[in-house]
């Protein structure tokens, strides 16, 4: 029966096939709980009217009042990028910015997504979870920024989305001067407002928490700094690591500034020699380490998620917590789907919207 074997193995390839189908159909098909609505208290602050309009390339909102918000210095605004693979981190990170916002009907939302992503999906995701939520979506090329990125330590930092932040100032509309900057996997426990209002001083384009005991060098090569022409452009500052997963950013002060030039001229320096390892990091670092305002390290309680190759647990670092966050290899929602969660994933988990088969409909 020679036949039997090649059939045996083409009802395998078969039912492989139909699984595989399956589980891609099951994450497509990915449904998340509505949030409660969240309200201003008596003294927020009014959001005033003006007459700017978004940019091409963003996907407007529904409501005609939106539009005030837009540009509004009074509100707060938020940018973050959004695809398949971290809505989930996505809508938690949202959730709990307006429940501990004393204003979160003054918070705007900018989201940037590839412009080759399913925008009206991702839309509708956030529209059926927060219906109330104003936001904004923009497209963002990815041959802007591809043909720039170098082979890092871990693929999914070699996402063309992940260096989008550093583009938010040709993205979001000239109007948007401020903006607070918030990776998908993190969770915010304290108002988003404080963070917002952290002083940026006459010049200073852009503030997060430093990390001044962190070895600096060991994010940069041999190659950069036994070159004096490279490792001198550190001169005259005392650069220190800071996480571009959480920052306050003047864009009005970038764009004047042309930033994103900067940044990518280093990326290109790169593509020809090899002077650091670690994504989309070290370009900002190689730019602004040691020219930005402090925040408390209160705002990133980062490397939650482990190192990038093994994303083994870690606890939190000492002092107090308005921010935790799961920068590394592992993120809460995967350990937790695989019944292997570090203890500290149980903080994020009130905020995971996902409908389960075994929820009840309230």
């Amino acid at each position: 029966m020679p036949e039997q074997p090649f059939l045996l193995l083409l009802l395998l390839l078969l039912l492989s096939s139909i699984l595989s189908s399956t589980a891609t159909a099951t994450v497509a098909a990915r449904q998340f709980k509505e949030a409660p609505q969240f309200y201003n208290s008596p003294d927020c602050p009014s959001i005033v009217e003006n007459n700017h309009r978004a940019e091409d390339n963003a996907e407007k909102p529904e409501a005609d009042d939106d539009g005030i918000f837009l540009c509004s210095e009074t509100a707060v605004h938020v940018a973050m990028t959004l695809d398949t693979a971290y809505i989930r981190g996505s809508m938690a990170a949202i959730l709990s910015i307006l429940q501990h916002s004393s204003c979160p009907q003054n918070v705007v939302f900018h989201f940037v997504a590839s412009a080759s992503a399913d925008a009206p999906h991702l839309r509708a995701t956030i529209s059926a979870s927060f219906p109330y939520l104003r936001f904004w979506l923009y497209r963002f090329h990815d041959s802007a920024v591809s043909g720039l990125i170098s082979t890092s330590i871990r693929s999914a930092l070699d996402c063309p989305l992940n260096y989008a932040r550093s583009y938010l100032a040709d993205l979001l509309p000239p109007c948007v001067r401020k903006v607070v900057y918030l990776d998908s996997d993190l969770i915010l426990v304290d108002d988003i407002a404080k963070l917002a209002s952290t002083p940026l001083g006459d010049s200073t384009i852009l503030a997060a928490p430093e990390y001044c005991n962190a070895n600096f060098t060991a994010y940069f090569t041999l190659t950069f700094w036994s070159n004096p022409s490279l490792s001198s452009t550190f001169a005259g500052r005392t650069p220190c690591y800071f996480n571009t997963g959480v920052m306050v950013m003047d864009l009005d002060r970038w764009r004047r500034g042309g930033y994103t030039k900067k940044i990518e001229e280093w990326m290109e320096l790169q593509k020809r020699m090899r002077i650091y390892e670690l994504g989309s990091l070290p370009p900002f670092l190689l730019v602004l380490a040691g020219r930005i305002a402090a925040v408390d390290h209160r705002w990133n309680q980062h490397g939650l998620g482990g190192d990038n190759f093994r994303g083994l647990c870690r606890d939190l670092h000492p002092g107090p917590v308005s921010l935790l966050h799961w920068s590394g290899k592992g993120k809460p929602w995967a350990r937790l789907d695989a019944n292997r969660p570090c203890p500290l994933d149980a903080l994020w988990a009130p905020y995971d919207l996902l409908q389960t088969p075994f929820s009840l409909d309230s």
